[in-house]
């Protein structure tokens, strides 16, 4: 990063890098809606407000009878008018960048035309009403403009509003009645309505100023929220690759995740396929193939998902889940075993409308183990992947193939079903004990629980 850059991030703050993906647009541009028809109601609010001080002001209505014309009435009177207008359009949602422009040219024209009716409604000289308090509304005006995060407005409204004092300080000076229309010094100016330059001068700089710095306040804040939508997007987005919780450690973390860091868990693996996906994939189109695999992931995603299970990874027709890895649980084992008779439902479910439908039935294959497994974050810094390694996670996959052996829908370790039965799982029918099995990679021989037979 270069000083330019550095520098244009200490004053602005730090951004994105290119453009904002549209979908974030969208979302800042909902949000403006959303802020513009705030303003329009608390415009609404002060102009209303303003109309009960002015209509109960003993010193407004005293001085009426003696004006030839009161511009006040007539000056909140339209005002009130268009912010009714504005808030209703507001409300439909109609606000193009030239209706808002017009909105705040003429939010600051009818405030000064107000500041300005003020030394004719009380018959004073012009220098009159560059004293009057009502000139401070101007920064409400400018600090409201602030809610849309959008820095054009804001640099308008001070601008118009520095333009316009600018020009009644002119007039004050040029069109008094007074002979000698410039105050020498402060107490002359306090005690007179004659002008003091200075003073005047200090008005148009606070204004222009307030504006400058709302406006970097506002672009350091834009980028900022871009950053927060992107990344909030972003985190919406993590959800649908990651499994949900899995997505929350993500962006709930208080430090940067690195490889290598897990926890130890007890934790049931639960490893569900397809069976004799190969030879089918070569017999389906392309576009078929991930239609069907689309199809078979949601129905089992739901199934797994519906009791706790925490989905690790997509393996081409696999999908392997955890329970009491990524979210403990003191019935990891039980919900595992349950998932297995749900997801046995939902493929004979499966089944009856492909069968109905004309087409080819499914066989699945589930297969449960559970144990001690190390759940973190695996990979290097520019590629990270939160999984379960373990003893559980390998004799899952192990049993996949031991259980087209056994000739059997879904199959658990007798340790994983004891333990199941332990922490309140109670199956549905008679389970089958086959002791003694010889399942391919493992070592020693494995007693096994038959959850599910073949149909």
């Amino acid at each position: 990063m270069g000083k330019g850059s550095r520098f244009t991030n200490l004053v602005f703050g730090r951004g994105i890098d290119g453009r904002p993906p549209e979908r974030v647009l969208q979302a800042i541009r909902q949000q403006q809606r959303s802020s513009e028809l705030l303003i329009a109601i608390v415009q609404f609010a002060v102009i209303a407000t303003f109309s009960l001080l002015y209509k109960h002001s003993p010193m407004a209505m005293a001085m009426d009878e003696y004006a030839l014309f009161t511009p006040a009435p007539w000056v909140i009177g339209i005002y009130f008018v268009f912010s009714i207008l504005r808030l209703g359009l507001c409300i439909k949602g109609y606000m193009p960048p030239w209706f808002l422009a017009i909105s705040v040219i003429a939010d600051v024209l009818l405030l000064l035309g107000l500041i300005w009716g003020f030394h004719i409604q009380y018959l004073q000289p012009a220098g009159f009403y560059l004293k009057v308090p009502t000139l401070f509304y101007v920064f409400i005006f400018i600090a409201l403009r602030a809610l849309r995060f959008d820095v054009t407005y804001v640099l308008l409204t001070g601008l118009a509003a520095a333009a316009g004092w600018i020009y009644l300080v002119y007039y004050a000076y040029t069109f008094d009645s007074l002979d000698s229309p410039v105050a020498q010094d402060y107490v002359e100016y306090i005690t007179s309505n004659k002008v003091l330059i200075a003073g005047e001068v200090d008005k148009i700089i606070a204004i222009v100023m307030t504006t400058v710095i709302l406006a970097l306040a506002i672009v350091r804040a834009r980028r900022l929220l871009v950053r927060a939508v992107t990344e909030g997007i972003a985190a919406q987005d993590l959800k649908r690759f990651f499994a949900p919780e899995i997505a929350q450690a993500i962006t709930a973390s208080q430090a940067q995740i690195q490889p290598g860091q897990g926890e130890v868990r007890t934790a049931a693996i639960l490893h569900v396929d397809i069976r004799g996906f190969t030879p089918l994939s070569t017999q389906l189109d392309p576009n078929d193939l991930m239609l069907l695999l689309a199809d078979y992931q949601a129905r089992m995603v739901s199934v797994i998902r519906r009791h706790g299970g925490s989905i690790d990874k997509f393996l081409g027709d696999g999908i392997l889940a955890s329970f009491g890895a990524a979210r403990p649980s003191e019935t990891f084992a039980a919900d595992a075993l349950r998932a297995v008779h749900d997801l046995s439902k939902a493929a004979r479910l499966w089944n009856e409308e492909r069968v109905a439908a004309g087409q080819v039935p499914i066989r699945i294959g589930v297969t449960v183990a559970a144990g001690q497994v190390v759940f973190g974050a695996v990979g290097d810094a520019s590629r990270l992947e939160y999984t379960v390694i373990g003893e559980p996670v390998n004799l899952a996959a192990k049993l996949d193939k031991q259980c087209k052996v056994e000739r059997c829908l879904g199959l658990a370790s007798v340790e994983t079903f004891e333990l199941g039965k332990e922490q309140g799982y109670g199956p549905p029918h008679d389970v089958e004990i086959r002791r003694g099995r010889h399942v391919e990679g493992v070592p020693v021989p494995v007693d096994l629980a038959i959850i599910e037979p073949e149909s």
